[in-house]
């Protein structure tokens, strides 16, 4: 579909070939049937993670699943060789990790752990390299992210954490942070933090914001760990889902000794910290991938398995047997739902992924062309991957009815773990806006049409194929709503309604994800019939012979695989892509309700 093999003609990438990523995909896959699955429910039902004075002791599963993936190079393969990783393209690191997303309770170690190595090596000093990155990407030392305290969550800029100026260059940290992931644990030897704080005298706000790298034991020249610094655990959050991440409240100076070191430059801390954010955020849309993934297989295999009730086409049958309640409508429907969007985020975030690597392999114009649409895509990734992969336990444990409430299967826990994707590394709210105040008009709007474009190219492809030129059209009128709906807003800003867009920052963020997945699906479907007029062909039955071409798939996994996409893009282009235009009318009402009515007014009842 997104032709990643065409990353081989750049010099970035021209080492790889097909045979390698498929060994790599191989590899992940193996390791995830034998090792991620089983410890899954079990850590969740031992309680996970736990805290003893200060001290935190995650489940010893994964000591051993973090030695046997850190063994096999899975958390290296998207680092540079400069610094001691594989190099691989970004997209094919997005389809190995999925293997694995679902189970953030554990990749939550690792994937923090890289992201703040990776910020020193975009941002840190070579000795700073030396000393922190090279061991925290080798997986022996852990990282973290440090931003929220409590009374500076999504407003960051209210920060009080502060950094005192020391006369050998280095700052002494005193401050609290909460909700950090991995903050203290016993799975590294040592804990790097990358902590937002404002040196005495900064102004106030985002712009006085400084980040600083803060060890747990303080590092001695030659690597080692030195003494203790002042950096301190004061809980765990005791939490519906990942149980076995530990979510700890960090005190940094109770003693007034602890150390840190500036990365990068003073003020720009906000700045540094966004190129790990946008890394995080768009793994949040592949935990929504991963998770509605898995969700969606274990419905799947139930509702094959489970017999009750008769099919509806016999039901007036007294001799009829029971069927799989695969048989029965509603939960067709609800298993087309699932797997439709399972398939559309998965190829979402796959596109983001690849606009990634295109960005760094591309020369020119080309460069700012793929980064834009990355940007772009990042926030619709994270929250509308997210939100639907909820939506998508939600149907999971729909599927399995009473037993999906049951601790007899995952499916509960499935909901549990993806619901924090929503509101961690920024909420879904904070995303619309990001999306609407910040990528829609980027590059007086270049950046959008761009987008538009490559939409456009695929409708431009389809549009006269007999066999999807309905589905074409369908994705045609949205992407055209969609385009409006840009101009909507710029003119709304010209006319100085700016409540509108920011009102219906949401409804927009949803509508450009449902077109977004229309048009993968429809990209998916012509790739789809391209290979199956092939196989057809290769077993003489004419293309017009439906009723061969429709009892094929008991007989061949692989047009049983073509099939279900071309399928499900129709499902999903003729029953959930409509919902988009009724974003597109609420919008246009301009109706601002939520802004006029009293905060006394949103009780519901005499004593509330």
């Amino acid at each position: 579909l997104l032709n990643v093999q065409d990353l081989f003609k750049t010099e970035q990438f021209a080492d790889f070939d097909r045979e390698m990523f498929d060994m790599t995909l191989d590899l992940t896959k193996q390791i995830c049937e034998e090792h991620v699955l089983g410890c899954y429910q079990q850590v969740d039902s031992e309680g996970g993670a736990k805290f003893d004075n200060g001290k935190v002791t995650i489940p010893a599963q994964y000591h051993n699943l973090h030695k046997i993936m850190t063994d096999a190079g899975l958390f290296h393969m998207g680092i540079s060789p400069e610094s001691g990783g594989q190099g691989l393209p970004y997209v094919i690191c997005m389809a190995s990790y999925e293997y694995y997303s679902f189970h953030m309770g554990f990749m939550l170690y690792p994937e923090a752990t890289t992201g703040a190595g990776h910020l020193i090596d975009v941002f840190g000093t070579e000795r700073q390299k030396k000393l922190y990155m090279k061991k925290m990407y080798a997986q022996e030392w852990g990282g973290t992210m440090c931003l929220t305290e409590a009374d500076a969550g999504s407003d960051v800029g209210a920060l009080k954490t502060k950094a005192v100026r020391q006369p050998d260059g280095t700052f002494k940290i005193y401050g609290n942070k909460i909700f950090i992931t991995s903050g203290e644990n016993d799975l590294y030897e040592n804990m790097v933090h990358p902590v937002l704080a404002r040196i005495e005298g900064d102004p106030a706000g985002t712009k006085g914001i400084s980040i600083f790298l803060v060890p747990k034991f303080r590092v001695n020249e030659d690597g080692s760990p030195g003494e203790f610094n002042d950096v301190h655990c004061t809980g765990i959050e005791h939490k519906m889902g990942l149980k076995g991440s530990a979510t700890c409240s960090m005190s940094f100076g109770d003693n007034g000794e602890c150390i840190g070191e500036l990365l990068g430059e003073e003020r720009q801390g906000m700045k540094i910290m966004f190129q790990m954010m946008n890394e995080a955020r768009l793994g949040m849309g592949l935990q929504g991938s991963s998770t509605s993934s898995v969700s969606y297989l274990h419905a799947l295999a139930y509702a094959k398995e489970r017999v009750q009730g008769k099919n509806i086409k016999d039901m007036m049958n007294p001799d009829a047997v029971n069927v799989p309640i695969i048989q029965h409508p509603d939960v067709r429907r609800m298993l087309l739902w699932m797997k439709t969007h399972a398939e559309g985020i998965r190829a979402l975030v796959y596109l983001c992924a690849l606009c990634l690597d295109k960005s760094h392999a591309s020369t020119g114009e080309e460069v700012d062309k793929w980064s834009g649409i990355m940007d772009f895509l990042i926030p619709v990734c994270k929250a509308y991957g997210t939100d639907m992969g909820f939506r998508v336990t939600e149907l999971g444990i729909q599927c399995f009815g009473g037993y999906g409430f049951c601790n007899d299967y995952p499916m509960h826990q499935f909901m549990r773990d993806m619901k924090i994707a929503s509101l961690y590394e920024g909420t879904n709210g904070i995303q619309a806006l990001d999306l609407v105040g910040r990528k829609l008009g980027a590059k007086k709007g270049m950046v959008f049409m761009n987008y538009l474009g490559e939409m456009n190219k695929t409708y431009n492809t389809y549009k006269d194929d007999p066999r999807l030129a309905d589905m074409a059209k369908d994705v045609k009128e949205y992407i055209d709503i969609m385009a409006g709906m840009g101009m909507y807003f710029a003119n709304c800003g010209k006319e100085g309604k700016f409540m509108i867009p920011i009102a219906n920052a949401q409804p927009f963020l949803q509508l450009v994800g449902n077109v977004s997945l229309a048009w993968l699906h429809l990209w998916m479907a012509g790739v789809a019939e391209g290979k199956l007029q092939q196989l057809y062909r290769a077993k003489g039955i004419a293309a017009d012979d439906k009723k061969a071409i429709r009892d094929l798939p008991s007989e061949d996994k692989e047009i049983a695989f073509y099939q279900g996409k071309v399928f499900g893009a129709e499902y999903y282009i003729k029953n959930v892509l409509p919902g988009a235009k009724a974003y597109a009318e609420a919008i246009k009402k301009e109706d601002l309700s939520i802004m006029k009515i009293n905060d006394a007014s949103f009780a519901c009842g005499e004593n509330l």
